[in-house]
């Protein structure tokens, strides 16, 4: 039994792989790439002239990885489908990912020329991820909750005034158990594009919840000086917290694609909309 579920997982991920590694030719031969830049040059060539390919390093050791991998994205194809299809259309840009696992250097490849940064929790596994994928740019990040605090946080975080939606900041807000004031500095001074909430852990009562992540990114979202939305994919909505969390913070007004476990919303600038003091949604 142990062999045939080991021989289906194999056979599931080489399936993947290919897929993923043909998403990366078909998008060429369209003259389709990552933004407006293929990934392959499309154009004759003739004979006395040599056009170089813009397929980055990092896109060709994600192919070769995944080919050769034994290990499954936690996310299904769709849900990672819904992901790619809006890199597609804003790469390069500014990604950034809660969580660093084996689908990392799936997403840092699908930003090529983009900054994709990847905040994790636990160091040891930071360590282990990156004996095999050493050009990923992860951190280190610590939380200031537990998944126990979840409903108490949702339930009084209006009490205390450093929440309020009309503040909407992070660094060095300690006085917000929900704000995460932990992280690298280039994250509070970059404007990201795209964030996916994909951790930290949140399926025992120790675990640190997705609670900060979910306000801190609602906050970063709402912060944005930059022209149009911030992308926000939320996975593992089928659990409760998340789910509340999502509708208290991410607002299902700007809930765009339901795929599977993935939420993906298109949150706006404050300044783009008019908000109730008291309230994100």
């Amino acid at each position: 039994m142990q062999k045939n579920l080991d021989t289906k997982f194999c056979i599931l991920f080489l399936a993947v792989a290919i897929i993923i590694g043909c998403t990366f030719l078909i998008s060429s031969f369209n003259g389709i790439g990552f933004g407006d830049t293929p990934l392959f040059c499309t154009e004759s060539i003739s004979s006395d002239e040599f056009l170089p390919t813009t397929t980055t390093p990092m896109q060709l050791d994600a192919i070769l990885h995944y080919a050769t991998a034994q290990v499954v994205p936690q996310q299904s194809l769709a849900e990672i489908t819904a992901s790619f299809s809006v890199l597609q259309t804003i790469s390069p840009c500014n990604f950034l990912v809660f969580g660093l696992g084996h689908d990392s250097l799936m997403w840092a490849s699908f930003n090529p020329n983009g900054k994709t940064l990847f905040l994790e929790e636990d160091s040891m596994w930071i360590r282990s991820v990156l004996k095999t994928t050493p050009n990923l740019n992860a951190a280190i990040i610590n939380y200031r909750t537990k998944l126990t605090d979840a409903d108490e946080l949702l339930n009084t975080y209006q009490s205390e005034p450093e929440c309020a939606p009309s503040k909407c900041y992070i660094r060095g807000n300690t006085r917000c158990k929900l704000a995460i004031t932990s992280l690298p500095e280039e994250v509070y001074d970059k404007e990201w594009d795209m964030i996916m909430i994909d951790a930290p852990r949140g399926y025992f009562d120790e675990a640190p919840g997705r609670m900060g992540a979910i306000y801190s990114v609602a906050v970063m979202a709402r912060n944005r000086k930059k022209p149009g939305v911030t992308h926000v994919f939320l996975h593992d909505v089928d659990r409760k917290v998340e789910k509340a969390y999502a509708e208290e913070f991410l607002c299902r007004k700007n809930l765009k694609k339901a795929v599977g476990r993935l939420w993906h919303f298109e949150i706006p600038p404050v300044g783009n909309v008019t908000t109730n003091n008291s309230r994100f949604c």
